[in-house]
């Protein structure tokens, strides 16, 4: 077998093998193949695409590059949940405690944002003293004791992903479907969890552009986790406009707890309670309905964010950080982006909001770069809320203060004003079980 004879037979329209599958994979990883033809194999790929049973094939040679977490130290049904992206996204540290709060295990491992914002591991080390860096004794113990962890990746948890995003991100390769796929569920299967909710985003902020293709990249996913034994259903979301008010690390660490105490964006509240609901389903607690309520009566009980507070405490964190929200890192500079229209918020990109967000400092560009964790937006009027000229759209926060004009201007070119409010649109727009 030789990886030229592979390169050719993609760029032919050629159906690959699951020994030639695993066979790339494995030497590739190994640094037996050079990134050269890999690149060449990558983009055949994209010109030329992939059948169900080859993304399902690379998806499991993923899987088996590395270690495939055994979680069977943790006592009860283990959930995971995986978003593909978004502006905004905060949903974890809602979903995870509200979900443990009734008795479903959370042992989330989650690596750092590649940017407009942070990952859930960096908005969580807004935190003082937060650890994610956990020894599996340590992550095991967490999860027992408070229901739930999250911990930054493993170092062998499908390294084959880690070096094809790496080559795929610097060749135009990201955006294909069976590359996408077998790239989220390669690290989802081997993470060991006995279930999996996918949220997927579909709109500006999202690489989904359209319905039509985030529920083929869904039924995608589902169909090859119930091939891999694992209990798998996805939800399809809005994300042409950011998810909730805040964008930022620190700042949706702040409205996270804002929702836990039973308040918080509407939009945002109703995401976090499905995806608890369906995750609720999953671990076989009721019916979906009944998941449905056992979700929003733990919301307003506070039981969600005792689970929260749990967590912090057994990872370290400081606790007074969750109970006084004043204490989490803060920004230098508030800044103030005020309407130059009057009328209707027809539009707010998500993506542009996002490109803001990272101008301010709240995302990184490069792997090595650091977040500032009090850096991001506040965002004060949604998409079909009325405005006048001089009312404010969104409130930056950084400690760059070069950083405001350009960060102001892509918010005021992201934002369209009509006269006319625009239709209203779902943040839920299917469920694939």
């Amino acid at each position: 077998m030789h990886i030229t004879d592979i390169i050719i037979k993609k760029r032919d329209g050629g159906r690959l093998n699951k020994e030639e599958l695993e066979y790339v994979t494995r030497e590739y990883t190994a640094g037996n193949i050079p990134d050269y033809q890999v690149s060449a194999l990558l983009m055949a790929i994209c010109l030329k695409g992939m059948d169900e049973n080859e993304t399902e094939d690379l998806t499991f040679a993923i899987r088996d590059s590395g270690d495939i977490v055994d979680l069977s130290p943790i006592d009860g049904v283990k959930i995971d949940k995986h978003s593909t992206g978004g502006v905004g996204d905060k949903t974890t540290l809602i979903v995870a405690p509200l979900v443990a709060s009734l008795g479903i295990k959370v042992a989330k491992m989650s690596g750092r944002g590649l940017g407009h914002t942070g990952g859930t591991v960096d908005k969580l080390e807004s935190i003082k003293g937060f650890r994610t860096s956990l020894s599996k004794e340590e992550f095991f113990a967490a999860v027992n004791s408070a229901g739930l962890a999250v911990s930054g990746q493993s170092g062998n948890l499908a390294p084959a992903d880690k070096k094809l995003y790496a080559l795929r991100d610097v060749t135009g390769t990201v955006e294909n479907h069976s590359l996408i796929v077998s790239s989220i569920m390669g690290k989802k299967l081997a993470s060991g969890a006995d279930g999996i909710v996918l949220d997927v985003k579909v709109g500006s902020g999202s690489f989904n552009k359209t319905p039509k293709a985030a529920k083929r990249l869904a039924e995608a996913m589902v169909n090859i986790g119930k091939s891999a034994g694992k209990k798998t259903a996805a939800l399809l979301t809005d994300m042409d406009v950011p998810l909730g008010k805040a964008i930022g690390n620190a700042l949706e660490v702040k409205e996270a707890i804002e929702v836990l105490h039973g308040g918080g964006d509407s939009a945002l509240v109703t995401l976090c309670t499905e995806l608890a609901a369906v995750m609720l389903y999953l671990g076989e607690k009721g019916s979906l309905e009944q998941c449905r309520t056992m979700a929003k009566d733990a919301l307003t009980a506070g039981k969600a964010f005792d689970s929260f507070v749990a967590m912090v405490k057994a990872q370290g964190g400081d606790e007074s950080c969750i109970y006084d929200t004043r204490l989490l890192p803060a920004a230098s500079h508030i800044y103030p982006v005020k309407s130059t229209a009057e009328g209707y918020i027809v539009a707010s990109n998500a993506k542009e909001y996002g490109k803001a967000s990272l101008v301010l400092g709240a995302g990184r560009e490069r792997k090595e770069d650091t977040v500032d964790h009090a850096a991001g937006i506040i965002i004060e009027k949604h998409r079909g809320d009325k405005v006048k000229v001089g009312d404010v759209i969104a409130y930056l926060h950084t400690n760059r203060k070069e950083a405001i004009a350009e960060a102001a201007e892509l918010i005021l070119s992201a934002t369209e004003i009509g006269a006319e409010p625009p239709e209203s649109k779902p943040v839920i727009q299917g469920l694939i079980l």
